[in-house]
């Protein structure tokens, strides 16, 4: 098989573009028999291979979930070196060894997870998308998450209780809840409270709900450094209270956060 390099580097620069993490795998060495030739080179995203071939079968089936486990890391290095025996760790018929390196890109550090697709939410996820970070918006209301435009950073979750993906979040996940009342924020609020450490917690409403919140989780028998630890209402104080200028400010905050915990090493240029 002929390897395309302009393909190759037209689907590369199309990914980074579009700032959506992928992984390179390149064939560097064989002993044996193998299905390609070395040098052959492919390009794997979370949703399988889009572009170039290592052969193929069960050896290009295996790489393709080792560069997409190496895109799951939250934590990790960005590059693998790994030797397959063909027979012994891909379980194919011909003998053979081959070496390939993995080399991530573009792996996005600052999770986001926005809890509710309403008003603010349609303003919000897409000005978010335009930032160095991978988004995840969840709402039970399927109609509305679908007014939200699609993005390679974005995914989007319908799920009937929210709270239930909590856990399915990476760790360092900042949290903004902006769904359509108390009744729902309350119970995203509280799982988050009880199983993690957030780096930020933020819930629309007024001053008023903080209170109402707060003497809620408090009858949950959390303790008063978790009930502390969120803020409400969301934002900076600027701005007025249309969806453009809150979700402005809650970026904002987000920025100012994420810079002070250091998230992705962000330094300040001085022109």
């Amino acid at each position: 098989m002929t390897f395309d390099i302009v393909q190759h580097h037209q689907k590369l620069t199309a990914l980074l573009q579009s700032e959506m993490p992928f992984a390179t795998v390149t064939l560097v060495d064989i002993r044996g028999s193998a299905p390609q030739i070395v040098g052959a080179k492919a390009i794997v995203t979370s949703l399988g291979i889009e572009s170039g071939t290592i052969g193929g079968g069960k050896i290009e089936a295996a790489a393709i979930r080792h560069a997409q486990q190496l895109l799951r890391c939250e934590i990790g290095t960005s590059c693998d070196f790994v030797t397959w025996n063909l027979q012994t760790d891909i379980g194919m018929t011909c003998g053979g060894e081959v070496k390939l390196f993995f080399e991530v890109h573009g792996k996005i550090d600052w999770p986001i997870a926005v809890f509710g697709a309403g008003h603010v939410a349609q303003v919000l996820v897409p000005m978010l998308t335009q930032l160095h970070c991978r988004l995840t918006c969840i709402d039970p209301r399927a109609d509305w998450l679908a007014k939200i435009p699609d993005h390679p950073k974005l995914v989007k979750r319908c799920a009937e209780h929210p709270q239930d993906l909590v856990a399915e979040l990476p760790p360092n996940t900042f949290f903004v809840l902006i769904s359509k009342g108390h009744a729902t924020d309350l119970p995203v609020l509280a799982q988050i409270l009880e199983s993690r450490d957030a780096p930020y917690i933020g819930v629309i409403g007024s001053p008023q709900k903080a209170s109402v919140l707060r003497r809620e989780l408090k009858q949950m028998n959390l303790p008063a450094i978790k009930i502390d630890s969120f803020i409400c209402p969301i934002g900076l104080a600027i701005g007025n209270n249309t969806p453009a200028e809150i979700s402005i400010s809650v970026i904002a905050q987000l920025i100012q956060k994420r810079d002070e915990l250091g998230v992705l090493n962000h330094k300040v240029k001085q022109f």
